[in-house]
């Protein structure tokens, strides 16, 4: 049976775990071939595998997603490889967990650089390539539940997310007249390798996962995998895998009264596991 997305051709960036790993697979899954990219190679030669294990074709393109000329780089070797792309994701981005006033110059603008310029650089110059040829497609990019509020100590990262959906936003409008969708992805706390990493980076001690979030607030990279392939399937502005969430994120602007209680709750519960890591 031909598969729904059969010849299509996809780049996924940041994907050699968790979302943008799952969600090349479930394209994979759904007949499209792949360009994949991170900074780890053999984490990216194992998803290559395991697509071409699935009859699909998948090219490799090991890099950091702030290195300069990416976005160009990314495009010619998808359209050498395969003559075209139809779909990009630009999945790429980290957090940090430190308060605004104890960041650096080079810690905020670092996070700017990875997790805001260099996604909108690829949709940028994969939307000016599609335009040129003509043939529509769809632009994809990883923002969070937190661009709709922020939270205690992830200030620099919220801000990254929300001005990505205010990028997605606009794109989506600018680019309906050539047929070229675009949307923002709004996961919650995920499975993934996130917070283990931001703690890395942040200097802390990596906390369980249940640490930030209820288990009913938790889901699988896989879920949000299955969430951009029914937006591909079925264009929409924003994909979220959580309605209470969303909801949660319109009441908060709606009553930012409640936010203030939510994120003081918040802030002190941070504070308690600061002290207790400190005596620990």
């Amino acid at each position: 049976m031909r598969a729904r997305h059969d010849g299509k051709v996809a780049i996924v960036t940041g994907a050699s775990s968790g979302i943008g790993y799952a969600t090349a697979l479930a394209m994979a899954d759904a007949g499209m071939d792949l360009l994949i990219s991170a900074r780890r190679a053999e984490r990216l030669e194992s998803l290559a595998g395991a697509i071409r294990a699935r009859g699909r074709r998948a090219g490799i393109v090991v890099a950091d997603a702030a290195e300069g000329g990416l976005a160009v780089r990314l495009l010619d070797e998808a359209e050498r490889l395969f003559g075209r792309f139809d779909i990009v994701f630009a999945n790429a981005g980290y957090g940090l967990e430190r308060p605004i006033h104890e960041m650096t110059d080079a810690q905020l603008r670092t996070m700017f650089e990875v997790n805001f310029f260099a996604a909108t650089d690829l949709l940028r110059h994969a939307a000016q390539r599609l335009i040129a040829q003509k043939r529509g497609g769809h632009l994809l990019m990883t923002s969070s539940c937190l661009s709709k509020f922020s939270m205690p100590d992830f200030g620099a990262y919220a801000a990254t997310k929300a001005a990505q959906e205010s990028i997605c936003r606009a794109m989506r409008f600018e680019l309906a007249p050539h047929g070229i969708e675009v949307a923002s992805v709004h996961p919650i706390s995920t499975t993934t390798e996130f917070f283990e990493q931001s703690a890395t980076r942040s200097g802390t001690e990596p906390a369980p996962i249940h640490e930030h979030a209820p288990a009913w607030l938790i889901q699988s990279p896989e879920r949000v995998a299955r969430a951009v392939l029914r937006c591909i399937d079925r264009p929409r502005s924003e994909v979220w895998t959580s309605r209470i969430v969303q909801a949660s994120s319109a009441l908060f602007t709606l009553c930012p009264w409640i936010l203030d209680a939510v994120l003081r709750r918040e802030a002190r519960r941070q504070r308690r596991r600061a002290r207790a890591r400190c005596t620990a």
